[in-house]
């Protein structure tokens, strides 16, 4: 059972970096999004809001994923 640096499970590390920066980029978003609305760029807009929805589905996907390994060797001793 190989451990990061941290001393955590690399997989666990690495769901929660994933679900950290999906957030974050997911915070930005609304500001890229309300940008395109208020330069009256539609298109922009959708898409920006679009990839907002998928920033929040991966998000979710790793809770999910650390759900499954939490109190698992898996998961490490931050999740046990």
């Amino acid at each position: 059972m190989a451990t990061g640096e941290t001393g955590f499970e690399d997989v666990a590390y690495d769901l929660i970096s994933v679900q950290y920066h999906s957030l974050k980029a997911g915070h930005d978003y609304g500001q890229y999004v309300r940008d395109a609305d208020n330069a009256g760029l539609q298109d922009i807009a959708a898409f920006f809001r679009e990839v907002m929805e998928q920033d929040s589905a991966r998000a979710r996907r790793c809770h999910e994923f650390l759900r499954q390994i939490s109190g698992t060797e898996q998961g490490g001793p931050a999740t046990q």
